[in-house]
C-alpha cells in the first residue's frame, strides 16, 4: 500500500467490493448474517476501519466455509451475533471509540494528578 492509497482509502474500497462479490455468492440467510456483522463490527474500528479488515476476512471465510459444508447460519454464529461480534474484536484487540477515549480520559488525568 502506497501513500496515497493510505491516504485516499482506495485500497480499503477494493477490498470491501471483494468482500461484497464473495458475500453475494452465500445463501440469502448468510448474506443477512453477514450484514448484521457488518454493523456489529464496525464500531470496534479505528479511525481508517483498516484493523477491521483481516477480521472481516476471517468471518467472511468461516461463513464461506460452513455453507460449503451444508450448515445453518445459527449453528455457526448462534443466536446472538451482537455478542459473537464483541467477542471477535475483544480477541483481536479490537478497541471502540469510547475504549480509547477512555484510555485518554485517563492517562490525562492520572497526568494532571501527578501519577
Amino acid at each position: 500500500m502506497n501513500f496515497w492509497e493510505k491516504i485516499t482509502g482506495s485500497d480499503m474500497t477494493k477490498e470491501f467490493k471483494a468482500f461484497e462479490s464473495r458475500a453475494k455468492k452465500l445463501p440469502a440467510d448468510y448474506q443477512a448474517a453477514w450484514k448484521e456483522i457488518l454493523s456489529n463490527l464496525f464500531q470496534y474500528s479505528d479511525f481508517t476501519g483498516r484493523n477491521l479488515m483481516p477480521i472481516l476476512d476471517g468471518v467472511l471465510g468461516l461463513l464461506e466455509e460452513t455453507a460449503a459444508d451444508g450448515q445453518s447460519v445459527r449453528e455457526v454464529l448462534g443466536d446472538d451475533i451482537k455478542g459473537f461480534c464483541a467477542a471477535l474484536a475483544g480477541e483481536e484487540g479490537a478497541k471502540s471509540f469510547r475504549d480509547k477515549w477512555r484510555e485518554q480520559l485517563n492517562n490525562s488525568i492520572a497526568k494532571k494528578l501527578g501519577k
